[in-house]
């Protein structure tokens, strides 16, 4: 007697770009390869294609230009069946507000003050500020000052746009780089390193072809145990903050600056970071991405969305 073979269901799986970066930057050119070795089958599109309101899973990978269509963007977000990292992330963590919400966890961060369109902006007590919108991405619109009345015009400027600022004291420490400290399923993963953008005061960094994100210098870097402790720590206290578990999040980046002193925490992404994949050897790259696999895997289970959620009977 011959027994029945169980139906396997295949998901349609999309690495979401956005329309000048339809295929990603790059970095994670081996993800399709990755997934389809374990069986999964995944394509790129531009987050805005239709076509992606018909995928069973959505992973958001180089969505770099919502900071122009935000209305947009978040309301795509909520129509697409399943989303990595789900809606709810994405709403919180593209307005650096979090921040905020990080430092009240005890989570230490650089000191940053916001402004709503029509507020008054006060700078703080520092020699060089920082301003840049609050909801941004790729350093686009972020510049760095010395003069204080030139710092409050490139505010007004944003504000008048309708757009939230966000001031901080300038860190000299950020002229050493930034340790990028990459979590897959809430467990690290690897780190590396990323140069200064910030260029003298008052001038823009400069950016790729695609006028999406600033161009940066990276390297593979090996932390110590002080700064995963501190991204650890940023990571509990958002999936908190979002009544989630840190292993919910497919991915997440740590942005900190210093060393084991006193590190403190740029920035937390949870939307489409850059995971620095190009950074890692061929070995570590291939079992890396292996876990990322892995952690698509878990999430589709969770979903209902496992090779034989759609068994018949």
């Amino acid at each position: 007697m011959k027994l029945a073979r169980p139906d396997v269901f295949h998901p349609r799986i999309v690495l979401a770009g956005c329309p000048a970066l339809p295929d990603g930057d790059g970095d994670d050119a081996g993800l399709v390869a990755a997934l389809a070795g374990r069986g999964l089958h995944a394509r790129w599109l531009s987050w805005d294609d239709p076509a992606t309101l018909d995928a069973d899973l959505v992973i958001l990978r180089a969505t770099w230009d919502y900071i122009e269509r935000l209305d947009e963007f978040l309301g795509w977000t909520r129509r697409v069946r399943h989303l990595l990292n789900p809606a709810l992330v994405v709403s919180w963590n593209t307005d650096k507000r979090y921040l905020a919400d990080l430092a009240a966890a005890g989570v230490p961060t650089i000191p940053s003050r916001f402004f709503a369109p029509g507020e008054r902006v006060r700078l703080p007590d520092s020699d060089e500020v920082v301003v840049k919108p609050s909801v941004g991405a790729g350093s686009v619109d972020t510049l760095r000052f010395s003069d204080r009345d030139d710092a409050r015009e490139h505010a007004a400027r944003l504000q008048d746009a309708g757009r939230t600022v966000l001031v901080q004291p300038y860190d000299e420490r950020v002229q050493d780089g930034e340790t990028a400290l990459v979590f897959l399923a809430g467990a690290q993963s690897h780190a590396f390193t990323k140069g200064p953008i910030l260029r003298a005061p008052g001038e823009a960094p400069q950016f790729d072809e695609s006028g999406t994100y600033a161009q940066e210098q990276l390297a593979a870097a090996d932390p110590d145990f002080e700064l995963w402790d501190v991204g650890h720590a940023a990571l509990a206290a958002a999936a908190a903050h979002l009544g989630m578990q840190p292993e919910e999040f497919l991915y997440a980046r740590v942005d900190i600056i210093g060393g084991r002193a006193d590190p403190r925490v740029l920035e937390v992404e949870l939307v489409e970071p850059s995971l620095g994949w190009a950074q890692l050897d061929d070995a570590t790259r291939g079992v890396q991405q292996r876990e990322f696999v892995l952690a698509v895997e878990s999430a589709l289970e969770r979903f209902g969305l496992g090779p034989l959620s759609h068994r018949r009977p």
